[in-house]
């Protein structure tokens, strides 16, 4: 899927996976206490820094900080922007 934006710089743009709808024991979790996902997909990215080029790519699955990026909404999905020193670690 191609978005309608292009990050600049060190910035990737994250589809975050969706929260968790149960526990392991099976127990169904409702929205206000569902925890903010902390792996999501990269969409897409920039072009990188004069001297730092960016090392992951669009179909990554990524892990990333809890506060990490800033909301967007495009076309009624959420997605999240983030530089790409928040990214822990690519799985």
């Amino acid at each position: 899927m191609a978005l309608s934006i292009k990050p600049l710089a060190d910035r990737v743009v994250v589809e975050p996976a969706p929260a968790e709808e149960k526990t392991a024991s099976g127990i169904i979790i409702p929205d206000t206490a569902k925890e903010k996902p902390q792996r999501g997909t990269v969409v897409a990215v920039g072009a990188g820094k004069k001297d730092e080029p960016v090392t992951v790519k669009v179909g990554d699955t990524v892990l990333y900080g809890k506060y990490s990026g800033t909301e967007l909404n495009i076309d009624g999905k959420e997605y999240l922007i983030m530089r790409e020193s928040d990214i822990f670690a690519v799985i």
